[in-house]
């Protein structure tokens, strides 16, 4: 799953990145500095992995991982082709969801501990403004591709194909929502029903995808308005995250700074709708991601595409009750670990091993 960083430039996307991943990426004070998408896989925090790798002795662990992509900065006219705007939304298309940063520090000193004066691209600081500018370039983009896929769903429909009336009406939903200034992921929609799916999956608009706001501040505490606030959000001082970077950890304690950047990493994964079941014995300990709702037979196909057909039965048990039992012997023995068949609904933190 690729998460897509986006926002105005300057604002601290790619300072983000480094701090995630890591990497060391142009983060040079000019605008556009950000051509080609960075690329890079962050691990997922979870305590529940440490816990039964310790537990099974394992060689290894592997978690769960997100991938982070860090797009060139949007201006005012993306959609028209201003600044980069084709490679932007190109780029864009290609993510599952977007977090967008947003600046809120002021244009002198990156951080509460002060810094280098970095120009906002409008001069001025205006966090709401600054949001409505990309997510209008986004919702420009989104009617053009809804314009012409509404054209040849007209035309279709007066040769009566089939589906195609049911799908210029879900298009019709989508460009209301779109022409009132809204994201297309606000339209009320069954994505069940099939021709809404097979319109949705063919149009591929940009706000369709899920949103998740990194508000990049001083002050990971202090409230912001409550415009800002109603939205799904992340707070980090993105400055101190990149400074962490090359700090001990016993520095860190002694400036009385920590991290927030897991925050946004396990944000991220929930809102792509994942959640994570886990292997384990003496060669590894293993996080393994899947789509909240999957049944154990599509589960398993995150370890092999054969377990689907393959699947005859699971055995199961939660992370927790697993470490009460201390083994998956002991656990089998106490009546905790449970045989679950086809139609069972893998739980966040399961523990499961599959009979093929």
């Amino acid at each position: 799953m690729k998460i897509g960083i986006v926002g105005l430039p300057n604002v601290g996307k790619s300072t983000l990145f480094k701090a995630l991943t890591k990497v060391q990426v142009d983060i040079n004070n000019y605008p556009f500095c950000t051509i080609e998408p960075n690329v890079g896989i962050v691990k997922v925090p979870d305590e529940r992995l440490q816990k039964l790798f310790e537990m099974s002795h394992s060689k290894k662990t592997i978690p769960a991982i997100v991938e982070f992509v860090d797009i060139a900065g949007i201006v005012k006219g993306a959609a028209e082709g201003e600044g980069l705007g084709n490679k932007f939304l190109a780029n864009i298309r290609e993510v599952d969801a977007i977090v967008q940063v947003v600046r809120v520090f002021s244009a002198k000193g990156g951080s509460a501990y002060g810094g280098e004066n970095i120009t906002h691209i409008y001069e001025t600081i205006d966090p709401e403004r600054d949001i409505e500018v990309i997510n209008t370039e986004l919702v420009l983009a989104d009617l053009e591709t809804i314009q012409k896929v509404k054209t040849r769903l007209e035309k279709d429909a007066r040769g009566n194909k089939k589906g195609a009336q049911e799908q210029l009406s879900v298009v019709e939903k989508i460009r209301t929502i779109l022409e009132a200034g809204k994201l297309a992921n606000e339209t009320q929609l069954d994505l069940e029903e099939e021709n809404t799916k097979i319109v949705v999956r063919e149009l591929s608009l940009l706000t369709m995808k899920p949103f998740l706001y990194v508000y990049n501040v001083v002050d990971i505490n202090k409230k912001l308005s409550d415009n800002l606030e109603s939205r799904p959000h992340v707070k980090l001082d993105i400055k101190i995250e990149e400074e962490l970077i090359e700090m001990s950890n016993e520095e860190a304690e002694e400036l009385g700074i920590k991290s927030n950047i897991d925050s946004l990493i396990v944000e991220a994964y929930n809102l792509l709708g994942l959640i994570t079941y886990f292997t384990t014995g003496e060669d590894e300990t293993r996080a393994w991601t899947i789509k909240k709702g999957w049944n154990a037979p599509m589960a398993g196909t995150a370890i092999h595409t054969d377990f689907k057909e393959k699947f005859i039965r699971a055995e199961v048990i939660q992370w927790n009750k697993l470490l009460e039992a201390g083994s998956w012997s002991k656990a089998r023995e106490l009546g905790t670990l449970r045989l679950e068949g086809k139609d069972y609904i893998v739980q966040d933190g399961d523990v499961i091993e599959f009979k093929i």
